[in-house]
């Protein structure tokens, strides 16, 4: 009887630390899923972010787990985070709006320049069908197409190359997003960009940066400066 005791109490110890560890994890996601609903109610909706599905999207998508680990507790703050390599994971709100200003569509493709730690390819993931992203940074590169896999996002190619030359294979795109500045608008994106489409890009130097929206009507080229921005300078190949 003493030995079934024993057994007893080690099998009812064994399902409390389970059980506590499964209520402190459902406590985590709580947490940062009150987070995330503030991030978009204070951050994005209050600063005019009207397109429910681009709301939706960053509603679900979660932030914390594209950041590193010493950034945890500030993965919903209004602001970009360090990721390593001199890189940055963007701030919530121009996430928002460089997504929702190409105005995604769920039966077309889109292309990624600068994937980082793969939270916008993440977002793009739930609003287009295809998802092609460009990392220069290997490493960066692999981190994400791992953190990504982990998730759940099925429908994203993951490229280690030049952003500039984008990614002629699966071209013509019907929306292209850049999250890296070049001081000139590259031609290759340019040409791969589909008849109809839309590019959101940052253009200049570092300090005198402005998104620019390019569509593409007709075969002809319309652009429009819409906020300053800073974004990491785009990386070229050398």
């Amino acid at each position: 009887m003493k030995t079934q005791h024993k057994i007893f109490v080690i099998c009812m110890a064994l399902v409390f630390i389970a059980m506590n560890c499964y209520n402190r994890q459902d406590s985590t996601e709580d947490k940062y899923f009150s987070r995330r609903k503030a991030m978009v109610e204070q951050q994005i909706k209050d600063r005019g972010i009207r397109n429910k599905k681009v709301l939706a999207a960053l509603l679900s998508v979660p932030r914390h787990k594209f950041v590193p680990e010493e950034y945890l507790s500030s993965a919903y703050d209004d602001r970009p985070l360090p990721i390593g390599y001199d890189q940055t994971i963007s701030q919530p709100y121009i996430v928002a709006y460089m997504t929702e200003i190409l105005n995604p569509d769920n039966t077309k493709k889109v292309l990624e320049i600068g994937t980082g730690s793969g939270y916008q390819a993440a977002i793009l993931s739930l609003l287009y069908k295809d998802v092609y992203t460009v990392e220069i940074i290997e490493a960066l590169g692999e981190k994400a197409k791992r953190v990504l896999e982990e998730e759940g996002y099925k429908n994203i190619k993951v490229k280690t190359g030049d952003g500039y030359q984008g990614w002629e294979e699966y071209a013509p795109f019907d929306a292209i997003i850049v999250t890296c500045a070049p001081t000139n608008i590259p031609r290759p994106l340019v040409e791969q960009l589909a008849e109809g489409g839309k590019m959101i890009i940052p253009v200049g130097e570092q300090n005198t940066q402005v998104l620019c929206l390019l569509e593409k009507r007709n075969g002809k080229i319309f652009i429009t400066e819409t906020l300053p921005v800073m974004f990491v300078p785009m990386v070229r190949e050398k």
